[in-house]
């Protein structure tokens, strides 16, 4: 699959920004349990499942490829910055850190055991996901297991709502539409966990995290 020009974009932005968003977020996880329960669950369920590689796609600076390989995962990170990768590299330098594109991986077909996409799908415009949610489901091993992270709209069932992201132009999406994306490509979904915002959170949109695997 050819990379979208948004990625390129995308990759600049976050270029430009890695040393700042790694020194921000860093332990993102210490205060989020529910994430952390939902991590371990995946986790759990990859590995009943036989195991297998597990591919962080938009993994950053690499703290939740280093917690996913703490739940007894083999996991590595994917990330379209090469400055990202080279600060996860650096933080953790015994795991496997690559560049790459969620829309063109460089992984062969039905080999992963689990996907984790936590909030790297939010950069891909509504016309582009459906084609990077395809090259997901072609390098998932059959029962193979994806757990994705994105804020959710407020409107009509298949309404897509962009937003000014700090980074680089972001979007929200219908937590309906977006499992019937994933039902589309072959991917069922296990699990749906939507998260109010508190009211000190910038942003008041929902968390949405859903779980499916690939029949």
């Amino acid at each position: 699959m050819t990379e979208p020009d948004t990625v390129h974009a995308t990759r600049e932005a976050y270029d430009a920004i890695a040393s700042t968003y790694a020194q921000m977020f860093h332990d993102t996880l210490r205060e989020r349990p529910l994430e952390r329960a939902l991590l371990s669950a995946f986790a759990e369920l990859v590995r009943t499942n036989g195991g297998g590689g597990v591919a962080d796609l938009g993994c950053g600076p690499g703290h939740v490829t280093a917690h996913l390989h703490g739940l007894g995962l083999s996991a590595f990170g994917v990330d379209a910055s090469p400055v990202m990768v080279e600060l996860a590299r650096e933080a953790h330098p015994g795991l496997r850190f690559d560049v790459g594109s969620m829309a063109a991986l460089d992984i062969e077909d039905g080999t992963l055991g689990g996907v984790l996409s936590r909030w790297s799908v939010i950069h891909t415009p509504p016309q582009d996901l459906p084609a990077l949610l395809s090259e997901i489901a072609r390098v998932l091993a059959p029962g193979g297991h994806l757990l994705v992270e994105f804020p959710a709209t407020d409107g009509p069932h298949h309404e897509t709502q962009s937003y000014d992201h700090t980074v680089v132009t972001a979007y929200r999406w219908s937590p309906d539409r977006f499992a019937e994306l994933l039902r589309d490509q072959g991917l069922a979904e296990t699990a749906r966990l939507v998260v109010e915002p508190l009211p000190t959170d910038r942003r008041q949109f929902r968390e949405v995290q859903l779980l499916a695997h690939k029949a």
